[in-house]
């Protein structure tokens, strides 16, 4: 234990509440080491869960699975050591990986938010944004731009150094040393103001766009019947981008801003006012960052629980059939001479669109749509076979 090293500074608090730190730690690596190694199973087990929105929550199940893997056991054993017992070299490591993979988990949020304003709001450039080739590299854009924040502190830029309770690592935002001062409030402007403001303005955006179309197909129930299936569409597409926005935009404020608040204060100058206490507790919320992602983008969609449900047997119960699905179906084959007409038929297409991307889940396996294309062709088979000569 390199207790003597000047990088290290003792705190003298109770053992209780190290051993109360890392009952909490062990609980967040659990969950999100096997919650995010779920949605990579699931992922790898589907391939009709590969397309291209689907790779952003790919990347953000292995960036929160690699951030649980690498900061969680470590902790784990320093809270029950009461100390950093890994010297100088292993801090650094430890806090590089935890800035690297804590970045990419931030940037990916802002990735996604960008990918789905651009499909749900300009649905025709969608369709040459979205694509395999441009995702991925989109994807290691976002793995160099966390790259960058994460070695600085490894080449003079700040540096690594324990916090808190001596018991996990982070760059020094307490000593107030210019490279440390500029490096902070880059850092927190760069990797979580500004994603913030532009993930907000995304969400709110896809909220007022869903919202007018709502009216808009509303609109055209004076002109012409509205099917049942336009109606669950606009329904739950709007429910459902807005608590896909609410949900992400307070876990990502929830989960750094007392990290933020925390690290800022010390780079005003007040960093005497913050005890060990004050340091450790919204180091060990961001790091819980890693166990809410999986649940918000991928189980919570019907693709994934089905494949877990299919491949784990002890997720069976997973594999629950919504009775709006069988509801669906049967209102559309009864109305799909309505749905056939041109301009009820694009705003069809565009609000389911919009579902399938909300939901993250290929566009080509919707029951009802299926029903109402095989349907439409029968139709128009019995007509051509009407118009043959007797």
């Amino acid at each position: 234990m390199d207790r003597q090293h000047s990088f290290y500074r003792h705190v003298d608090v109770q053992d209780h509440v190290h051993y109360i730190v890392a009952f909490f730690v062990l609980v967040i690596g659990t969950v999100g080491i096997t919650g995010n190694a779920l949605v990579m199973y699931a992922f790898f087990c589907n391939k009709k869960l590969r397309t291209p929105p689907n790779f952003f929550i790919m990347n953000l199940a292995v960036s929160d699975f690699l951030m649980a893997i690498t900061q969680s056991p470590i902790f784990f054993v320093n809270s029950l050591y009461k100390g950093w017992i890994f010297g100088e070299t292993g801090c650094k490591i430890y806090a590089f990986c935890g800035a690297l993979f804590g970045i990419t988990s931030m940037i990916n949020l802002l990735a996604i938010s960008i990918d789905r304003y651009i499909v749900i709001t300009k649905p025709l450039q969608a369709l040459q944004w979205t694509s395999k080739r441009r995702t991925c590299f989109i994807i290691c854009l976002v793995w160099l731009y966390s790259l960058f924040w994460s070695l600085a502190p490894l080449l003079g830029w700040s540096s690594y150094i324990p916090e808190g309770l001596m018991t996990s690592c982070t760059w020094d935002y307490v000593t107030s040393t210019p490279a440390n001062k500029s490096y902070t409030l880059m850092l927190c402007c760069f990797v979580f103001f500004i994603p913030l403001g532009i993930i907000s303005y995304c969400y709110l955006c896809m909220f007022l766009t869903t919202r007018h179309t709502s009216r808009e197909v509303e609109k055209l129930g004076s002109q012409v019947r509205k099917t049942m299936l336009i109606q669950q569409q606009t329904i739950k597409t709007e429910w459902k981008l807005a608590k896909i926005a609410f949900v992400v935009i307070i876990v990502f404020v929830l989960s750094w801003s007392p990290y933020a608040c925390v690290t800022l204060i010390a780079w005003a100058g007040y960093a005497s006012i913050l005890n060990p206490y004050s340091k450790a507790v919204p180091a060990v919320i961001a790091k819980a960052s890693a166990i809410y992602n999986p649940f918000i983008y991928a189980i919570i969609h019907s693709k994934y629980r089905d494949t877990l449900a299919e491949n784990v047997p002890c997720l069976h119960f997973l594999a629950k059939v919504p009775r709006r699905e069988a509801m669906s179906v049967s209102h559309c084959q009864s109305s799909f001479r309505d749905s056939l007409m041109s301009r009820q038929s694009f705003v069809s297409t565009m609000n389911t669109q919009v579902w399938s991307d909300v939901e993250l889940d290929p566009m080509d396996h919707s029951p009802c749509l299926r029903s109402s294309y095989s349907l439409g062709a029968l139709k128009k088979k019995d007509q051509s076979q009407d118009k043959r000569p007797q």
